[in-house]
């Protein structure tokens, strides 16, 4: 569980792969950017190819990840360490934070949580914010280091600096529960805040239960829904299903059972499967409230909101 909590934010991080390079340096390098940006992933290729082999640490590294993600060749770890590891003996902090994600996976190599922290700790020190997320996320949750909480809250601290939401909402999680630091509802109301404010679903939920219950700030039905809103029309479960849980006692929100029932419905499915089962006797209780009509109407408006991705629901 631990391990796939840190592979979903490395998959995320994955996504933008030239986030990792700042700017170009070169035309050439320019021009791939340009081509991997338009989904041109071959073309892309060709011309990283080119530089790398001229002996240019970004292009190697970018190459690299390129083979691991099969993007524009075919996926191929063997060739994709040896791009990695050129780059990273030039100190290229991509292909460090890269490598990292190779030996988590396992990819090519033995899986080894201990290597793939070298890895990560290598780029992170270097500045690399992704990576000091990962670092900051192995400490916190114990993999391939010993358990440290302020060592976790250091590496989260430094990537919320940069701007990075992700980085931003765990650090407001160790505020809120006392992890690293002590315990401060404020002051993780405020990284939530920030981290919500740039579209962090995650954060605008947890923001949305501060404000409902009351932590680090006064009580504010309005401003929970707000926030659980926009968590659910992003997909976040746990925003959909609070919004939902909102409805059934028209808190910030009119009273209405079938939109109640919508949310809460769309919440479960989204869920993760082995808490669906709890999740659903709520939503079930609320049903003998309800008509078979209202029923049926709160089933057919779940199937059209997710048919319209929770917009306009």
């Amino acid at each position: 569980m631990k391990v796939n909590l840190l592979l979903k934010h490395l998959l995320l991080v994955c996504g933008c792969l030239f986030a990792l390079i700042g700017q170009a340096v070169a035309d050439p390098l320019s021009d791939a950017k340009r081509a991997y940006s338009a989904n041109d992933y071959v073309k892309a290729a060709k011309l990283l190819r080119k530089l790398a082999e001229n002996g240019n640490a970004l292009a190697q590294g970018l190459i690299g990840a390129m083979y691991v993600d099969g993007k524009g060749v075919p996926q191929n770890y063997t060739e994709a360490l040896k791009w990695l590891r050129l780059a990273e003996k030039q100190g290229d902090d991509g292909a460090q934070f890269y490598l990292g994600g190779v030996y988590l996976n396992g990819q090519g190599v033995p899986q080894d949580n201990i290597e793939a922290m070298k890895h990560y700790r290598l780029a992170a020190e270097q500045g690399n914010k992704f990576a000091q997320i990962n670092v900051g996320t192995m400490y916190l949750n114990g993999i391939g280091i010993t358990q440290d909480y302020k060592e976790a809250v250091k590496w989260f601290q430094l990537a919320a600096g940069q701007g990075e939401t992700t980085a931003q909402f765990k650090l407001g999680s160790c505020y809120e529960y006392g992890r690293g630091v002590p315990q401060d509802y404020k002051e993780a109301m405020k990284w939530y805040r920030l981290a919500a404010e740039q579209g962090d679903a995650l954060a605008q939920s947890h923001l949305g239960h501060m404000y409902e219950i009351g932590q680090g700030d006064s009580q504010n039905y309005k401003e929970a829904v707000k926030w659980y809103r926009l968590a659910a029309e992003q997909g976040d479960a746990v925003g959909q299903y609070s919004l939902g849980a909102m409805y059934i006692n028209g808190r910030g929100v009119s009273q209405d059972y079938v939109l109640s029932h919508m949310w809460m419905n769309i919440g479960i499915a989204n869920a993760n499967s082995a808490n669906q089962q709890e999740l659903s006797k709520p939503r079930d209780l609320l049903e003998h409230s309800m008509t078979a009509q209202q029923i049926a109407e709160a089933q057919e408006l779940a199937r059209k909101c997710i048919a319209n991705k929770f917009k306009g629901c």
